[in-house]
């Protein structure tokens, strides 16, 4: 006895493209005089988590997941911020070292002090924080945008690898050593950090320019 072919509809479900209405392609890094004006806003409106999330993430230079995983204890182990720490990222299990200025360890002193945060406790809380559940990866992005919209930028335009990018991009920009900022993001190859920064064959020739022998 011979089987029935199965049924197939004739026409395909249409479905909405996931990008339909939304800006696509490598988020921008902010401008110096971006970051100086959320930060200044945050200050004025007294946000203490969001001005210390907002200043590590510059400083770190993390991926969001990152970001959002970090503990007290990564950077502020006996209760007040280092000046250096470490943390393995979890898209390649590779540790990553990075600096944090002096107003990123005011900002985040001021904000464990403020809510009282301990050691195994995530370092930023989310929305409903029981003391074991941190800051999730979407509310970031919600807040990135957040930010970069209060001081009249389009946030579509701009996300967390904005942050990311920031301060790798003045990096290289002011120093032209791509090495440096290879270590500083956590990229295995070169060409990843090429590709993440965008350098382009005017940008060689610019820093080629500036050495005169």
């Amino acid at each position: 006895m011979e089987k029935e072919p199965a049924c197939t509809p004739n026409k395909q479900l249409s479905r909405t493209p996931w990008n339909k209405g939304k800006l696509i392609g490598a988020k921008p890094p902010l401008k110096p005089s971006h970051v100086w004006s959320i930060r200044t806003k945050l200050q004025i409106e007294r946000k203490t988590r969001d001005l210390a999330l907002f200043n590590f993430a510059i400083d770190s230079k993390l991926r969001g997941c990152d970001v959002v995983a970090v503990h007290v204890d990564d950077v502020a182990p006996s209760g007040y911020s280092m000046d250096r720490a470490t943390i393995r990222q979890k898209k390649t299990g590779r540790p990553v070292r990075f600096e944090l200025t002096d107003q990123s360890r005011m900002a985040i002193d001021d904000y464990l002090r403020k809510t009282g945060r301990q050691p195994g406790q995530f370092l930023f809380a989310g929305r409903k924080d029981d003391g074991k559940r941190g800051l999730t990866t979407r509310q970031y992005a919600r807040l990135v945008q957040e930010w970069v919209a209060s001081i009249g930028l389009n946030p579509a335009k701009f996300g967390t690898h904005s942050l990311r990018r920031t301060k790798a991009v003045l990096i290289y920009r002011r120093t032209g050593n791509l090495r440096a900022v290879q270590l500083l993001l956590g990229h295995s190859k070169i060409e990843s950090t090429v590709r993440y920064l965008g350098i382009e064959v005017d940008d060689a020739i610019e820093i080629a320019e500036k050495i005169d022998i």
